[in-house]
């Protein structure tokens, strides 16, 4: 018998809530270099290089920088993605004319994942956005763009946006969000729907019953496949973000075009190297840190998600 509607909001939300708090427990360093890298390609070789230059400039915290919206930007991320990715499959139903409660496809899934990101993205934004410039803040004053020494915590950040550009300065680089989640999570939610159909039919049995380790395995290979489909768009918001904190930053397509006509961003089009984040290659850089966290970080929110 299926819960109560209001039983799984709750438990949708609880679900989502945990799994985003698992993923910065265990990835916001390697987070924390992949914005670095992205906003200031020319100051790092590679992940392991920023790694350690973050570690000798300031310290092991400086690799927890913006931890606190980070937390808050995964908690709700992840909460408001869970809670509205079942009432989305609802609308897939109403749309496909299939009776409330049929199973849906791998496919179907995907489109109701794809959805929900949408209602994400607006709790999304604002928290990367202060999660960014404090990760970037020690980059930002080493290059100039900003007078060295000032305090840089979240409370300070958040004083200086509303400041500058009010509450709809939270909003800088949205459609650069929105365009990253849409694609993102059909890619996210259709390998991991497709790779659990795949264990289940190895196994023998039905998708909810595969145990644990298949699982995280799918929600790992379900983030892989979310960031290499939409890594360049993510660079483009990251740079948005921080950079707008300097002045007017221009928007995603003009940012986007300057990547590749300036940085040889046009690199992304070839294939991905071996040692993918340690070449210089702006648009891919630092995609082995947020592949190796991301793989790691769904691994946890499915395992939280479905032992809820």
């Amino acid at each position: 018998m299926a819960p109560h509607p209001v039983i799984q909001a709750i438990i949708d939300f609880s679900a989502g809530a945990i799994g985003g708090t698992a993923c910065v427990l265990s990835g916001q360093p390697f987070d924390t270099a992949k914005v670095k890298m992205q906003t200031f390609p020319s100051m790092y070789r590679g992940f392991i290089h920023c790694f350690i230059s973050t570690f000798r400039q300031v310290g092991l915290l400086g690799l927890y920088k913006g931890t606190t919206p980070a937390l808050l930007a995964n908690i709700s991320e992840n909460a408001v993605l869970f809670l509205s990715y079942g009432l989305c499959q609802d609308v897939v139903r109403l749309l496909a004319g299939m009776d409330k409660g049929t199973k849906l496809s791998d496919l179907q899934k995907a489109s109701a994942g794809s959805l929900a990101s949408i209602f994400s993205s607006m709790v999304l934004c604002p928290t990367e956005l202060v999660k960014c410039r404090l990760q970037a803040m020690h980059e930002m004053e080493m290059s100039g763009k900003v007078p060295r020494g000032q305090r840089s915590t979240v409370w300070t950040v958040v004083k200086t946006v509303l400041r500058t550009n009010g509450p709809l300065g939270f909003y800088e680089g949205l459609t650069s969000t929105i365009m990253r989640e849409i694609p993102g999570y059909f890619c996210f939610f259709g390998a991991y729907e497709v790779c659990r159909s795949a264990f289940a039919q190895h196994m023998g049995t039905d998708k909810d019953n595969i145990g644990i380790l298949p699982l995280m395995f799918s929600g790992g290979f379900g983030g892989a496949c979310f960031w290499l489909a939409v890594y360049p768009i993510d660079c483009v918001k990251s740079r948005i973000q921080v950079h707008s904190l300097a002045g007017r930053q221009e928007g995603f397509m003009k940012t986007f075009m300057g990547i590749i006509r300036t940085e040889e961003g046009r690199r992304q089009l070839e294939p991905l190297p071996a040692d993918l984040g340690q070449r210089h290659c702006t648009s891919w850089t630092g995609c082995q840190s947020i592949i190796e966290r991301q793989t790691d970080n769904h691994a946890h929110s499915y395992s939280h998600l479905q032992q809820i």
